[in-house]
């Protein structure tokens, strides 16, 4: 991505792994943490999540035209603005039956923050077992 060539899925095969792996870890030690990710398609959610039903995603959903303005201003990240339109055109946004948090990612961080917070409170340690569409 640095070159500005985009990532393909064979490219994005064993980040998906090491994501998984590192997910495992945590699992078997009895804590939570949080990765960031793109996780662009849903068969790259699905792979995450397979037999791992604790694991929740956030969609943060944004305009284009505000992700271009902040690819634009970002310093020294390894993916030039030029990608946005590849990555944009990967995404697969998730499905009402992912159960996913959707947040309005042009929200102050804060209110964003705050909205996944009470929306992962309201689920519970079981947050998978929260129906489909759990978006608040």
């Amino acid at each position: 991505m640095s070159r500005g060539e985009p990532l393909t899925d064979a490219d994005r095969a064993p980040w998906l792994v090491c994501v998984c792996a590192w997910i495992d870890v945590w699992r078997r030690a009895g804590v939570s943490g949080v990765i960031t990710c793109s996780a662009l398609k849903r068969a790259y959610r699905d792979q995450i999540v397979d037999g791992r039903p604790e694991v929740r995603f956030v969609f943060l959903d944004a305009d284009p035209a505000v992700l271009a303005e902040r690819v634009a201003n970002r310093r020294g990240h390894y993916m030039p603005p030029s990608l946005l339109p590849s990555q944009l055109a990967d995404l697969q946004p998730p499905g009402a039956d992912e159960g996913v948090i959707k947040v309005d990612a042009g929200q102050p961080v804060e209110t964003q923050v705050d909205m996944i917070v009470r929306t992962l409170a309201r689920s519970g340690p079981d947050a998978a077992a929260a129906p489909p569409g759990a978006t608040p």
